[in-house]
């Protein structure tokens, strides 16, 4: 018979079979066989919720909108063109409800088992055994990080583009005398270069704006100059207004108009390219139609977000940049809920996680509401939700620990 006595310091040769590890080594290869273990069983879930969600997201918005698209004159090939353009903008929203699904599955297939007991039971804590979901939260927040400031915007802009031009198609066709796609009485005012602009009519076909009306002052509020032109377009090429039938009236450095106001058949406004018609119409949408890209945009354009006018875009632009950490909220949530005691239903668990998760999504609702209606700062109203719950996530945690 072996001696055993040896097995703390040296381990013990099993023959052909291989080698039991000393007793400090064998705890750490089995606990990375049990990351391994829950990592891919929780994967694997994820996968499946994820398919499963976006296959529903994907038929709500069918439902919702193909009859739209056909009325436009979209054929099937059209149709799929724009989903498969549009769907990677699903994947912010659908991405922390798929991984809360796949977690609440795998943690109480475990726990119905008895195998989260018998983990505890040799010696691991809640946090231990937690630590790939932990780690894979983190990965998962990372990825939803790049989503957003990558594929989504190109996703976004390049759908909301086709839809808008689909129907612009559309009612060409259907009014060929009619300035369907003429937008009347376009303001924009670029806050950081303190420039107004007024414009009468903007056609989108043909990019030509008529009764352009542009207004510089000064970082103290006084006249610098004014511009004045029957109509003009914006050379994307060359990153400038071509205006015709110009009128300029340059004031002094009190704000008071000199003499001279002089006129030019054709001017071209170097000074004005970052002022384009796309940049004025991003004003007209709604915050939660835009990119980050875009919403980066309207913000730098309105002073760096001091704009009142411009908070409903400042909070959903913060919001995108604190999505990510719902990965994390997921996990103190799930966990905590799903390995409750024995003598409870992992469907209780379950449907308690479920409900502070949408719990959630409603705190995080009416604190957009009031930074859009300026009681709270954007960036308070956008980060106070999920800062709240990660704490009530931890605390939770650490009391099931």
């Amino acid at each position: 018979m072996p001696n055993l006595t040896g097995l703390e310091t040296r381990g013990l040769p099993l023959g052909g079979l291989g080698f039991i590890p000393p007793r400090s080594s064998f705890i750490l290869v089995l606990m990375r066989l049990l990351d391994r273990y829950l990592l891919l069983e929780w994967l694997k879930a994820l996968g499946l919720a994820l398919g499963a969600t976006l296959g529903v997201l994907l038929l709500e918005d069918l439902y919702s909108n193909v009859g739209d698209l056909l009325a436009d004159g979209a054929h099937g090939r059209d149709v799929l063109h724009y989903y498969g353009m549009l769907l990677p903008s699903f994947l912010p929203a659908v991405l922390p409800m798929s991984q809360l699904v796949s977690l609440l599955f795998v943690l109480g297939t475990l726990h119905r088992n008895n195998e989260i007991t018998a983990m505890r039971a040799a010696g691991l804590s809640l946090w231990r055994i937690a630590r790939p979901l932990w780690v894979g939260g983190l990965v998962l927040a990372g990825l939803l990080a790049w989503l957003d400031s990558s594929v989504v915007n190109h996703s976004v802009e390049e759908a909301r583009t086709f839809r808008v031009n689909l129907h612009l198609a559309a009612q060409r066709r259907a009014h060929p005398n009619a300035a369907a796609d003429t937008v009347a009485d376009l303001t924009y005012d670029d806050a950081a270069a303190h420039r107004l602009w007024f414009i009468n009519h903007y056609d989108q076909a043909t990019g030509v704006a008529t009764g352009i009306s542009v207004y510089e002052s000064n970082a103290q509020g006084l006249n610098t100059r004014w511009v004045l032109a029957q109509q003009g377009h914006y050379d994307k090429a060359a990153g400038a207004w071509e205006m015709e039938g110009v009128k300029e009236i340059i004031f002094g450095p009190d704000g008071i108009d000199q003499p001279q106001a002089p006129n030019f058949k054709t001017k071209t406004y170097s000074d004005f390219a970052a002022d384009s018609p796309a940049q004025m119409l991003l004003l007209r949408q709604n915050p939660d139609d835009l990119s980050l890209d875009e919403l980066q945009g309207v913000l730098a354009k309105a002073g760096a977000g001091n704009d009142r006018a411009t908070d409903s875009f400042a909070v959903e632009f913060y919001s995108m940049l604190a999505k990510p950490l719902i990965c994390l909220l997921v996990v103190g949530l799930a966990v905590p809920f799903a390995v409750a005691g024995v003598r409870t239903s992992p469907l209780v668990g379950a449907s308690k996680a479920i409900g502070w998760f949408f719990a959630y999504y409603i705190v995080s609702g009416v604190s957009t509401h009031l930074g859009d209606q300026h009681y709270l700062p954007a960036v308070v109203a956008a980060c106070l939700p999920i800062a709240a719950m990660l704490v009530v996530s931890v605390w939770m945690f650490r009391k099931a620990a």
